[in-house]
């Protein structure tokens, strides 16, 4: 394979997985997100990446800085470095969405069943691309 070629709508409404880092390259990275009612990812700042969020279903917030936004589907959303951040379920059904860091912030092929999974790995991106 060369490249990420597939249908990211129907990948991330089809994702059940917390966490599915899809394709790492050496500048950006694609990731699916499926975050359950009541869940959120938990504040936190990247100092060095800047983070893009494609909302594909569901409802929730997004907050950056002091900014608080309501996010539901087609909603996109930037997050520049150095911004504390956090991403919440506040429906009732799960938070489904895409995110591309640039660069990479965790390691290609990472999956993590649920939220719990992540907060147990402390994995980050080992400089190992998809190709």
């Amino acid at each position: 394979m060369k490249g990420f070629k597939d249908n990211i709508e129907t990948l991330t409404t089809e994702n059940d997985d917390y966490r599915r880092v899809l394709y790492t390259g050496h500048n950006l990275q694609l990731v699916l997100m499926c975050i359950q009612p009541g869940d959120e990812i938990g504040a936190e700042i990247h100092d060095d990446r800047d983070q893009f969020f494609r909302i594909e279903d569901g409802t929730g917030e997004i907050t950056i800085d002091d900014n608080r936004y309501d996010v539901s589907a087609d909603d996109g959303i930037i997050v520049p470095q150095g911004t504390r951040h956090n991403v919440r379920n506040t429906g009732n059904t799960p938070l489904r969405l895409y995110t591309i860091y640039g660069p990479p912030e965790h390691r290609d092929g990472t999956v993590h069943r649920t939220c719990a999974d992540a907060g147990h790995d402390h994995e980050h991106f080992d400089g190992r691309t998809t190709e």
